[in-house]
């Protein structure tokens, strides 16, 4: 297990006490190269390592952690064959955080691990990388944004949609009122699942660390239903599609309205045709009202998907009162006529995701870190409410303020849950 949680915050709060004195645009490595260590490297976090594999010039892979001892050991196996250089080996975030070494730590584990994990990341003075959604429940991902501000830390969110030339273009137009006043966003993902079928309660396999794999969740007997993707479907560890792929198009339709938390929610669907171990739904539709009356619709659709009108089947449309603009298509009037781009539109400069979160980490710069920690909790808190309103099958009030509900102590249960002894997820001042 390493090392416990009070031993790892005492050390840890040793090394966020200098976090905030870290010299402006230095950093520690070999060749100057940001030294970064990944947390999760099964699925998207196999991508994180390639990532930055491929900025060798900006960056090392000099560790890697998960619990899964043999997907351990075959990415470690991978880095090397790429970069040349052998990776350290870790099953424990708390042993790879005492590494002085580490700049960075990525984090692509599941879900209910990423706002523990990136707290536990700023607190021993690293900069943070955290998958999508930035969080498990609303309370944790505000704790997240507060622990980025609170230690002076870099955390980029991986809504990656934030990094694209086009995307940044476009919102920027969408702000300077180029189809008038937005009252209406809508978002959705029509990316066909299947079925995670049924699978009984096992003895976990011996590569695995079972208890590290569930970290702050509520314990429950090892199944092959959660490891190593269908967790998405189970909320202990996942919060649904809205909140997998459904969270980079919920972020878009946030960043796009520009109206900050919502102050109701609904949300109706459910798990249809499918008899399986699966909790959330795999169809779902969710609206949101802002304060001044605007609104933002989200719709998730796993089974018996199209590709609506030919177009993609994920992405945005904004409503003004001057036009729309569907996201891939360009901006309309409402005789569904193109709307030219005004000839001063240029496209910025961006390296993705990745090069982006490496220049903000570098530079210590906040305009050059294109998916901050806050705007990530935003978008997330639309995802977690409107699955709070999906499992309560009623219309709830909101309080942008508090983060919580209004009056609703049925609702409330749901803003944070209890957390495993030695996985508390801390309150951040």
């Amino acid at each position: 297990m390493g090392i416990t949680r009070r031993q790892f915050l005492g050390r840890s709060a040793m090394a966020a006490a200098g976090a905030g004195t870290f010299p402006q645009g230095r950093i520690m490595g070999a060749n100057n190269r940001i030294q970064v260590a990944i947390m999760g490297v099964h699925g998207q976090g196999n991508s994180h390592m390639k990532s930055y594999l491929s900025l060798s010039d900006e960056a090392e892979v000099v560790a890697l952690c998960d619990p899964d001892k043999e997907v351990l050991e075959q990415r470690r196996a991978e880095a090397k064959e790429i970069s040349g250089r052998k990776s350290k080996g870790y099953t424990d975030i708390r042993d790879l955080l005492e590494d002085d070494s580490i700049d960075v730590v990525s984090i692509a584990t599941p879900n209910h691990w990423h706002s523990l994990a990136g707290i536990w990341a700023c607190q021993a003075g690293k900069d943070v990388y955290v998958e999508k959604p930035l969080s498990h429940n609303v309370w944790e991902g505000r704790q997240l944004a507060n622990a980025a501000a609170k230690y002076n830390r870099t955390v980029q969110h991986g809504t990656q949609q934030r990094s694209i030339p086009e995307m940044m273009r476009d919102i920027a137009l969408i702000h300077s009122g180029f189809i008038g006043d937005i009252f209406h966003a809508r978002g959705y993902v029509y990316k066909t699942r299947a079925s995670m079928g049924t699978h009984p309660d096992a003895p976990p396999p011996d590569y695995l660390d079972w208890n590290l794999w569930q970290g702050p969740a509520h314990a429950r007997p090892f199944s092959t239903r959660y490891v190593h993707y269908n967790w998405h479907w189970c909320w202990d560890y996942g919060n649904g599609e809205i909140g997998n792929q459904g969270v980079h198009e919920m972020d878009v339709a946030v960043w796009g309205m520009n109206k900050g938390l919502p102050v109701r929610t609904y949300s109706t669907g459910g798990r249809y045709a499918w008899n399986d171990d699966g909790m959330t739904p795999n169809t779902q539709a969710t609206s949101f009202t802002y304060a001044d009356g605007t609104m933002l619709t989200f719709e998730v659709r796993n089974i018996g998907s199209f590709w609506e009108g030919g177009g993609p089947k994920c992405g945005n449309s904004f409503f003004g009162s001057e036009g729309y603009y569907v996201r891939g298509a360009g901006f309309f009037n409402y005789k569904n006529e193109p709307i030219p781009l005004p000839k001063d539109a240029e496209l910025p400069t961006t390296n993705g995701r990745i090069g982006n979160f490496l220049k903000a980490v570098r530079s210590r710069k906040p305009e050059d870190l294109r998916a901050p920690a806050l705007d990530g909790h935003i978008s997330c808190v639309h995802c977690h409410i409107g699955n709070i309103a999906y499992r309560l099958q009623r219309s709830l009030d909101f309080d942008p303020a508090t983060e919580r509900f209004v009056n609703d102590d049925e609702a409330n249960q749901y803003i944070a849950r209890d957390y495993r002894e030695n996985f508390e997820v801390p309150e951040i001042a």
